[in-house]
Order: C-alpha cells, then sequence, then structure tokens
C-alpha cells in the first residue's frame, strides 16, 4: 500500500482524483485492511494545515483525540478524552472517529454544537450537515460550529465487551434575539438521536418539552440520564 501524504487542500484533492482510500489515524482500518487486504493508495490529511486547526469554533478532521483541549467547548472535550485507552486517543482522528467508526463518540457532541462539516472531493470543497457526512462517508477537512452558553456530556458505565455505553450530550445556544434553545444528542446501541426544546421558560418546561419528543421512547434508565443531565446543564447556566 501506497499512503499518500498532500500538505495541501489541492494535493489532497489530486490524490482523491486517482482513488486514494481516506484515513484517519488508521486506528479502525488497519483490523480491516489485514483482515480484507489493504488498498493500493490510501490518503491521510495529518500533513494539511486546515485539517490540524484546534480552536476558533473549529475542529480539524486529522487532529488526534487527544489534543482536543479546552479551546473547544466542554461537550466535545469530554467525547473526546472518554474514547479508548489513552494509547486509542493518541492515534484516532476527528474525522476517522465521526466518519468511520461505528460507535462515532463524538457524534452526539457535535450534534449539539448544530456543528458542519467541511467535506473534500476531487473537484470541490463545500459545506455540509452531519447527517449527509454520515451517510456518504466523505473526505472530511473538519467541523465547525458556533459558541454555546453551556454545554455537557455524560457516558454511563457498561460493561466490557457488551453494548456500546449510552451517552447523553447537552449544549445550549442563543439566537441573535437572545432566545436560548436546548439541543440534546443521545447515542443509544449504534443509533445516534437528537432533538431540542426551548430553555426560556424554566427547567421543567424544557424536561416537559423533550418528553413530547422521540427522546420519550428512550428506555426508562436512558429517560433519566437525558433527565439529570438536561438539569445539570441548565442549573449550571443559571448559577453562571
Amino acid at each position: 500500500m501506497l499512503l499518500r501524504l498532500p500538505t495541501s487542500i489541492s494535493e489532497a484533492q489530486e490524490c482523491l482524483a486517482e482513488g486514494a482510500v481516506p484515513v484517519g489515524g488508521a486506528s479502525l482500518v488497519w483490523a480491516t485492511w489485514q483482515r480484507d487486504g489493504f488498498p493500493e493508495l490510501a490518503v491521510s490529511l495529518r500533513e494539511v494545515p486546515e485539517a490540524n486547526v484546534i480552536g476558533g469554533g473549529t475542529l480539524g478532521a486529522a487532529v488526534v483525540l487527544h489534543r482536543i483541549d479546552d479551546t473547544v467547548p466542554e461537550v466535545l472535550r469530554r467525547a473526546a478524552a472518554t474514547v479508548g485507552t489513552g494509547a486509542v486517543r493518541r492515534t484516532a482522528t476527528v474525522g476517522g472517529n465521526i466518519v468511520g467508526s461505528t460507535l462515532r463518540c463524538l457524534l452526539p457532541a457535535a450534534l449539539v454544537l448544530d456543528a458542519r462539516a467541511t467535506v473534500l472531493e476531487p473537484d470541490r470543497v463545500h459545506v455540509t450537515d452531519l447527517a449527509e457526512v454520515v451517510a456518504k462517508r466523505p473526505l472530511m477537512l473538519g467541523i465547525h460550529w458556533q459558541k454555546p452558553l453551556i454545554s455537557g456530556y455524560r457516558k454511563m458505565p457498561a460493561e466490557a465487551g457488551g453494548p456500546p455505553p449510552f451517552v447523553v450530550a447537552v449544549a445550549v445556544h442563543a439566537d441573535d434575539d437572545g432566545r436560548r434553545l436546548l439541543r440534546v444528542a443521545v447515542r443509544d446501541g449504534y443509533e445516534v438521536l437528537s432533538e431540542s426544546a426551548p430553555c426560556d421558560a424554566g427547567r421543567g418546561r424544557t424536561l416537559d418539552a423533550l418528553e413530547r419528543t422521540d427522546i420519550a421512547a428512550l428506555p426508562a434508565q436512558a429517560r433519566e440520564a437525558v433527565r439529570h443531565q438536561v438539569t445539570d446543564v441548565l442549573n449550571r447556566l443559571s448559577d453562571g
């Protein structure tokens, strides 16, 4: 296998045009390649500056998870900190986790930030939503978002070797008129669900509004985890 390491967006697009297979930190795909065979040509964005940005409402796809610091919102930082082991976080990348992983540990956090993705194709660079990224698995350059007022994240305990742990991510945003919107995303098994509710009328009404969404269809223990995390975030927002 020949691994190409372009140093610019245009060079990366040339690699795609030549049929190169995108890889992140290869922490997820290596075992698959060993089993099914290696591609003739692969491409990594780890030398492309735009794919290594951290902060300013942007996170590059080539950033390895252990580099994510307090320049990004709490929800995304905590999500990255709970992925695998320290060794995994030193090799796994943002793009590999969101695009290439079946667990997509960062996806709930990115959804509550209302993040958008910048995607590379051989003939263009464009911005799209995360639903398209998950469905089509393109070569992602990075994600960007508007800074939330506050955010939070919780991963429930789970048995080793069992189903993926339940995850809940929460963030509160304000629009141009100052109205506040709560966004919630959960990972239940391998499925990710996101909902939103206005949160200017108090915590009780916000929780009631969430119960009128698909969140209400979750198992009782999962709904309680959502209520706990939403309550914690709204309390911290009030205290702030």
